[in-house]
């Protein structure tokens, strides 16, 4: 029977409901002047939202992966549940944007019969992605320090987020046509085979990339991404440290010239290595997340008792921060167990697959994903400087929420063509 199609991830979302529900319950038995509508009638969206989706992927019969879509949703859950304590304004516009993403999901899922077909574009992809990024130089608005949106009148875009994915695909394209020619070599350097310039070419272009970020965006966080998973492709692909080691060394050349030249650059630095030399400017917000994460303890402080509010921009950058508090040292552990569980199955999905490009596009979107938790989850706890990206499905942000829904998206329909 059709109806027992992807019968275990229904099972899995009566979980998820219970969870979101007794979020919102709770938020309103610490916080009632907020009102009782609001929890009620965002939870009613949240939860058909989810039900609707998962009965559309039963209808269209997608088989797939049955632990990505409700274990996302579940992060999608805790992040819906703190927005809307930290900011109830900012929770209905999120609940928006839900609706969005998982829009983005199902048509990614419906409208790509086939997504080896994507190999055939990758020059397309890279010339999309210097166009996105050429038009956020020109005609971006800066946000928090860093020059990477859009204005669209209605709402702010971020086309970094959606460069990251078409980037993705580029370069699983480009590197399952070309991994026998870089892994082998065409000459040697100090006994060590290397490619030539014009197949090493992708490599130079991934510098340039991270560069242009850093220095007319000032998206540190972003660059990272960028050049971390186009290592993390690489290496894939190749098997050869030599890529990384050079790699690591052009992006090292490169960000200390950026320190050197560039003040935003030399601050982000000096806030990291000591925030309280400033603790009334700069290193505020971090002094105020680390003391949120302290306060929390073991248990946390409970849903909506505690002052995760004193970090500023605490709903975009440092919910993890808040949620740390609220939910404690345990509730932390608990979403990075989660991440930790969908990295597993990206990779699985990834080694499954029967193309070297679906393997090393679902490898290179589960590294995208993998060191974007990363990087902001070390970063709220000065592991590594503030980058101001956000939490995937977990920080408000229309831009990251609608990308994260298509990476999942593109993750369900490999696992679906190749039968996993």
């Amino acid at each position: 029977m059709q109806f027992e199609i992807r019968k275990n991830e229904r099972s899995l979302f009566i979980y998820i409901f219970v969870f979101l529900w007794t979020g919102l319950a709770s938020l309103y038995a610490a916080e009632p002047v907020n009102g009782f509508k609001l929890p009620v009638v965002l939870g009613i969206f949240g939860v058909t939202a989810f039900l609707v989706s998962h009965l559309l992927l039963v209808k269209w019969e997608i088989r797939g992966d049955m632990l990505l879509f409700p274990l996302t949703s579940m992060l999608n859950a805790a992040g819906l549940i703190i927005v809307l304590r930290l900011s109830p304004d900012f929770a209905v516009r999120q609940f928006i944007w839900l609706y969005v993403g998982l829009a983005a999901f199902l048509v990614t899922i419906r409208l790509l019969p086939d997504y080896r077909k994507l190999e055939e574009y990758k020059y397309l992809y890279i010339f999309a992605g210097l166009l996105l990024l050429l038009g956020t130089i020109l005609f971006g608005v800066e946000a928090g320090g860093a020059r990477s949106w859009i204005d669209l009148g209605f709402a702010r875009f971020q086309p970094s987020e959606v460069v990251k994915i078409i980037l993705v695909i580029f370069l699983a394209s480009y590197l399952a046509e070309k991994k026998e020619i870089l892994t082998q070599g065409t000459r040697t350097f100090m006994s060590i085979p290397v490619p030539g310039l014009q197949y090493a070419g992708p490599l130079l272009v991934m510098w340039g990339f991270s560069l242009v970020l850093l220095i007319f965006q000032k998206d540190l966080g972003t660059a990272l991404i960028f050049f971390g998973t186009f290592l993390a492709m690489i290496f894939i692909a190749t098997g050869r440290w030599s890529y990384i080691v050079s790699g690591a060394g052009l992006f090292s050349l490169g960000a200390v010239l950026c320190y050197l030249f560039f003040s935003h650059v030399q601050v982000r630095v000096a806030t990291w290595l000591n925030p309280w030399t400033d603790i009334d400017g700069k290193g505020y917000q971090i002094i105020q997340s680390l003391f949120a994460i302290g306060s929390g303890g073991a248990y946390g402080t409970g849903l909506g008792l505690g002052r995760p509010t004193l970090i500023p921009a605490v709903h975009t950058d440092f919910v993890f921060s808040a949620w740390s508090e609220e939910t404690g040292l345990l509730g932390g552990l608990a979403l990075l167990i989660i991440y930790c569980l969908i990295i597993y199955r990206g990779f699985r999905i990834a080694l499954n697959s029967r193309s070297d490009f679906g393997m090393l596009l679902g490898s290179g979107l589960t590294s995208l994903l993998a060191i974007q938790t990363l990087v902001i989850a070390g970063g709220v706890i000065k592991l590594f400087p503030l980058t101001g990206v956000t939490l995937p499905f977990i920080s408000y942000g229309g831009s990251s929420l609608v990308s994260s829904y298509i990476l999942l998206g593109l993750l369900v329909k490999i696992s679906a063509g190749d039968g996993t």
